[in-house]
C-alpha cells in the first residue's frame, strides 16, 4: 500500500526511545519477518510505498522519536530543540560526532537539503508536500544547529520537520535527482542495507557508524544483528514459513487466529497474540474513481455500498474481530453522533438506481443506461493486489447480480496495481489504509490538491471539505479543530468516495517462541524494536 501516514507511524514504534523498559537483554541473531510485496523502490525521498516504510525505517532517522508508551518528542539525531512562542520558528542542535553508515559526517547542510528535496519538484516527493506547505525554509544557525521557518500556523508544522515527514538524508548520495538509489540507501540508523536479492528478500545488519548503540544497550533496544525481509504476497505462504522458522513474526489476519492457530505446536514453538492499544487503526476500503463515467453518479456509489454485506464478512471472514467503519476519521474525537455505516440493503440499491435513470433495456440481468451518446452497462472492474480479497468481493459480485450491478474482479501483481493506481486507470480498487498519527489530518487523502501525486486516488472534490481540512490544519485549538473534522467526516461520508468497509478490535499477531519481548504491546504500539531472540 501506498500510505505516507504509514511512515509516521513505523517511525515512531520501530525507533523509538525510552527508559521505562530498559533491561539486559541477549544480542544476536536475524530477525525475519515478510512483507506482501517487494518495494517498487528503496528512495527515502520519492517513495510512498508502505514495504519500502518497513525496510527504511531501520535504516533512517528523523531529528526527533516519539516515545511509543507517552507519544511525547524524545531526542534522536537532535540532542535538544526549542519552539518560538509563535510557534512558528523550531531550532534543533545535532549530537556531536554524528555519522552516516558509509562512515561520512552527517551534517546540518544533510538536514537543510532533506527538507528542501522534499520541496524540490526533480524530486518527485508529492506525497509529502501536503505536510511541509506551511515550511518556508531551514535556515544553518550554526555548525550544529538548524532553524525551521513557518509561514502559516499548521497544527503539525513542528511534528512534521522534528520526523514526522522529514527524514535526515546524506547529502552526497542523494544531491543528484537522477542518481541510481533506488536500491542502495545510505542512512544514519541503527542498521544499513546488507543485502538485496531481488524478487526474494532484504536483509539489514547493525550500522556500526550509529550514534545510539550505548543508549539502545541502556533501554534494551535494537537487539538483533540482522534484520530480514522476505517478500511473501500470500498470508498462507507466510503463516507456513513462520511453522518452518523461514520467517520469526508475522500479522495475523482473524481467520488465521481463529482457525489456523490451533494446532498442537501453538503455545509450544509459536505463539499467537490477541492485544489492543491506543496506536491509530487503519482500516480496508474500496475506492471509486470519481472520472468514471458510471461512478461519477452519488447515487450509483451509494446503490453499490448498499450492496456490500459487510455484516456478513465480519462474521463469517473477520471472526467478529472488526468493526465496521463509518467513515475516513476513526478516532472518537471525530465522528459525529449522526455518522452511520451504510446499512446493507438490496432493495435501497435498486430503488436508487431506478432513480438515476439505470434500467434492464435488454432484459440481460445487467442495468444499462445512455451516457455521453452510449449505452453503458452498469459494469466496473474492481482491481486488487492480493488474493486475500477475492472472497470479499466475490460476496459484493453475488449481490450485485440481485440488483443488476455486473461487478468484476481483477488480481494484478502489485507493481502493475500501484502503476494503475497512480495513473489513475481504474474503475474502483480495494486497498486499506494503515493507521497514522493518533490526530488526523486528511489532506494527503481526502483535499482535491492531493488528486495530484498525493494519494487521493479517486479524484476526490469538495470544496466544503477542502475549505474545512485547510481550516482546520491551521486551528491549534484540538477542540475546535476536532469540531471541523467531525464534519469533514460527515460529508466525505456522505459523498461515498469509497465504500468504508471495516476496522480491527484487535492487534492479532503471531511469532516463534524463540523471540522474547517485555510485553505484547505498548500503549501506542507493539514496539518490535524492544524484542529480542533467546
Amino acid at each position: 500500500m501506498k500510505l505516507i501516514r504509514a511512515v509516521l507511524v513505523l517511525n515512531a514504534l520501530l525507533l523509538i526511545n525510552t527508559n521505562v523498559y530498559a533491561q539486559k537483554r541477549p544480542q544476536g541473531g536475524t530477525f525475519t519477518t515478510a512483507i506482501l510485496s517487494e518495494p517498487t523502490s528503496l528512495n527515502p525521498i520519492s517513495t510512498n510505498d508502505a514495504s519500502a516504510s518497513g525496510v527504511l525505517s531501520y535504516i533512517f532517522e528523523g531529528l526527533l522519536d516519539q516515545n511509543v508508551d507517552t507519544y511525547e518528542w524524545e531526542p534522536n539525531l537532535a540532542e535538544s530543540w526549542e519552539i518560538s512562542k509563535d510557534k512558528k520558528e523550531f531550532t534543533f542542535k545535532l549530537r556531536e560526532g554524528l555519522k552516516w553508515a558509509d562512515g561520512k559526517p552527517l551534517t546540518v547542510e544533510d538536514v537543510k537539503f532533506s527538507f528542501e528535496a522534499i520541496k524540490n519538484p526533480k524530486y518527485k516527493a508529492l506525497a509529502k508536500l501536503p505536510y511541509l506547505e506551511g515550511i518556508s525554509k531551514c535556515e544553518i544557525v550554526d555548525e550544529r544547529t538548524v532553524k525551521f521557518v513557518a509561514s502559516n500556523t499548521y497544527f503539525q508544522n513542528f511534528d512534521m520537520v522534528a520526523g514526522g515527514i522529514v527524514t535526515i538524508l546524506p547529502k552526497h548520495i542523494y544531491q543528484d535527482p537522477k542518481a541510481k538509489v533506488n536500491k542502495d540507501p545510505v542512512g544514519s540508523g541503527p542498521y544499513k542495507l546488507e543485502k538485496y536479492e531481488k524478487g526474494r528478500r532484504i536483509i539489514l545488519a547493525k550500522n556500526p557508524n550509529w550514534w545510539g548503540w550505548e543508549k539502545a544497550k541502556k533501554d534494551g533496544t535494537q537487539n538483533f544483528d540482522k534484520i530480514a525481509f522476505r517478500f511473501v504476497d500470500s498470508p498462507n505462504v507466510q503463516l507456513e514459513m513462520l511453522k518452518k522458522g523461514d520467517i520469526d513474526y508475522m500479522g495475523l489476519q482473524p481467520e488465521d487466529y481463529v482457525l489456523k492457530t490451533n494446532t498442537p505446536e501453538w503455545g509450544k514453538s509459536l505463539v499467537k497474540v490477541k492485544t489492543d492499544n491506543e496506536g491509530s487503526k487503519g482500516y480496508n476500503w474500496i475506492g471509486l474513481n470519481q472520472k468514471n463515467p458510471i461512478l461519477a453518479d452519488r447515487q450509483v456509489r451509494l446503490a453499490l455500498a448498499h450492496l456490500v454485506n459487510r455484516d456478513l464478512m465480519i462474521e463469517k471472514f473477520r471472526h467478529g474481530m472488526a468493526i465496521k467503519t463509518a467513515g475516513p476519521g476513526l478516532f472518537s474525537e471525530y465522528i459525529p453522533n449522526d455518522l452511520k455505516p451504510i446499512s446493507f440493503d438490496v432493495k435501497k440499491a435498486v430503488e436508487l438506481l431506478k432513480a438515476a435513470g439505470w434500467t434492464d433495456t435488454d432484459k440481460d440481468g445487467v442495468l444499462d443506461k445512455v451516457l455521453s451518446g452510449k449505452k453503458t452497462k452498469l459494469s466496473i472492474e474492481i482491481l486488487i493486489p492480493t488474493d486475500l480479497w477475492t472472497k470479499y468481493l466475490t460476496v459484493i459480485k453475488e449481490d450485485g447480480k440481485k440488483a443488476g450491478f455486473e461487478i468484476k474482479i481483477k488480481n494484478i501483481e502489485w507493481n502493475t496495481f500501484t502503476k494503475l493506481l497512480d495513473e489513475k486507470k481504474f474503475d474502483a480498487v480495494t486497498m486499506a489504509w494503515s493507521g497514522g498519527g493518533i490526530q488526523w489530518d486528511p489532506k494527503q487523502i481526502w483535499h482535491s490538491t492531493s488528486g495530484n501525486g498525493g494519494s487521493n486516488y479517486v479524484s476526490y472534490s469538495n470544496p466544503e471539505v477542502d475549505k474545512l481540512i485547510d481550516e482546520a490544519r491551521n486551528t491549534w485549538d484540538r477542540k475546535k479543530r476536532a469540531d471541523m473534522l467531525k464534519k469533514v467526516n460527515k460529508m466525505i461520508a456522505d459523498d461515498v468516495p469509497y465504500i468504508f468497509l471495516f476496522h480491527p478490535k484487535f492487534v492479532t499477531y503471531a511469532h516463534r517462541s524463540e523471540i522474547k519481548k517485555p510485553k505484547d504491546t505498548f500503549r501506542f504500539g507493539v514496539g518490535t524494536s524492544y524484542w529480542w531472540k533467546q
